[in-house]
């Protein structure tokens, strides 16, 4: 039976080093190790050049070369009899091929050294199984199409969200119920491009919600700045993204930052881009402890829930914006009884601290004081995003500031913590503060 390359899709993830063998005008033999070799198509595969090497030297005399590599789900092995064609210093494959070996070469400390000098490609002649004295296992797959079934029940969940909360929730549940991914996390870029901050998230121990990553940083930062999925099936082979960092009250108390979520046995793990109109919108980062958890199908797939998630998330903020809203009044007055609270300002960082606990920082930390603020001077809880926007004590630099994903990282923000001040949703373009019991305001001097 002809065994087609499409078969071999596992051998291709990078989970088991490949080899190639190459030999010199002379007949001198030279093996070498591959870090990556791509499935192009039925005919043809490429190989990541990042040296200078006695390979590259070798198949521009002479050709035709072979390589092995091997099933990591059965340790079958394969032969590709390959003749070399042409070298690619740019293009889709080349860009594909480039982001992915930096994002893993800079979980190790070496993305600055581990670039990509150029992609060899290799026309495939023929393919050989290597006898083993091993019976090899029937492998289950997942039936085709089935990736494609689940992508269309999330976007039905999300086509029947309306607001940024509600659209979160169903993409990340949908991946949960639909795709049984049950490790995932949605990141929002901050208005100022640098940070994507997590604002919702599944199967951690801990939300991490409010936890920030660099763009261009890990798997999800480099999913980010290129603007395409980057996906591992092997993490084993390298250093995992955020593993020693522990999440505790104590913790965020001390550095102001929160932990991000994550598995600490994670084997597999894919970030993908959410773009819409042109923009990055966030990452979408699902993970599992299992090797080769995610297929290039699962990843098509994926891609197409992360830009309908984006879609909406973008439509979303932009009706927020433009939602009538009744003005506050005087019927909006509470006095308030319980317990009193403590509410500590830093002015140099925006960042929060209730009853001596860490909660937010920046622009969601001045929305709560802002809030506060005209509560204890008014008696109002009820506000309008409308007037949060033109309020000058906020500084808001942009009228489409993203004022609806700040009020839900501090709503969510409030509610993991279990704060004594809660902040609801009321409506388009409305919010509510609910409080406890008196709040003293101060601010830190230090």
């Amino acid at each position: 039976m002809t065994i087609r390359l499409r078969d071999l899709a596992a051998c291709f993830e990078g989970v088991i080093p490949s080899i190639i063998a190459t030999a010199a005008p002379d007949g001198t033999p030279n093996i070498s190790y591959l870090s990556h070799v791509v499935l192009v198509d039925d005919e043809r595969v490429a190989l990541s050049n990042q040296f200078f090497s006695k390979t590259a030297a070798n198949v521009r005399t002479n050709p035709a070369a072979a390589v092995l590599i091997v099933d990591p789900r059965d340790g079958g092995q394969y032969r590709l009899d390959v003749t070399f064609e042409q070298t690619m210093d740019s293009g889709w494959l080349f860009e594909e091929m480039a982001v992915q070996l930096q994002a893993t070469s800079a979980q190790i400390g070496m993305g600055e050294v581990m670039r990509l000098r150029g992609v060899d490609v290799y026309q495939v002649r023929a393919v050989h199984a290597v006898p083993s004295p091993m019976p090899g296992q029937e492998l289950s797959s997942r039936e085709a199409g089935l990736q494609l079934m689940a992508a269309a029940a999330v976007a039905r969940r999300v086509s029947q969200a309306t607001d940024v909360d509600s659209i979160i929730d169903a993409v990340l549940e949908g991946l949960r119920e639909a795709f049984t991914f049950s490790h995932a996390m949605l990141l929002l870029k901050d208005p100022g491009g640098e940070r994507l901050v997590t604002l919702g998230s599944r199967g951690y121990e801990r939300s991490g919600i409010g936890s920030e990553v660099l763009v261009g940083e890990g798997i999800i930062g480099m999913a980010a700045s290129k603007r395409r999925p980057v996906r591992v099936s092997d993490m084993s082979r390298i250093r995992r993204f955020n593993s020693a960092v522990r999440a505790s009250s104590d913790e965020e108390n001390r550095t102001r930052t929160i932990a991000l979520p994550g598995m600490p046995d994670a084997m597999s793990q894919v970030a993908l881009p959410m773009v819409a109109h042109g923009v990055l919108r966030g990452v979408l980062f699902l993970e599992s402890s299992a090797r080769l958890a995610f297929t290039k199908e699962d990843e098509a797939a994926l891609a197409v829930v992360a830009m309908q998630a984006a879609a909406a998330l973008a439509l979303a903020e932009a009706e927020a914006g433009e939602g009538l809203a009744k003005a506050p009044s005087a019927a909006n007055k509470h006095k308030v009884a319980g317990r009193q609270f403590r509410v500590v300002h830093h002015a140099y960082d925006d960042s929060i601290f209730i009853d001596n606990e860490y909660l937010v920082k920046g622009v969601p930390g001045r929305l709560l004081m802002h809030l506060l603020r005209i509560h204890l001077r008014e008696g109002r809880v009820e506000f309008t995003n409308r007037e949060i926007r033109l309020s000058e004590e906020l500084r808001l630099p942009d009228i489409k500031d993203n004022l609806e994903t700040r009020l839900l990282l501090l709503r969510r923000r409030l509610e993991e913590k279990a704060a004594p001040v809660q902040l609801l949703r009321i409506g388009r373009g409305r919010v509510r503060l609910e409080v406890a019991g008196p709040a003293v305001l101060e601010e830190a001097t230090g």
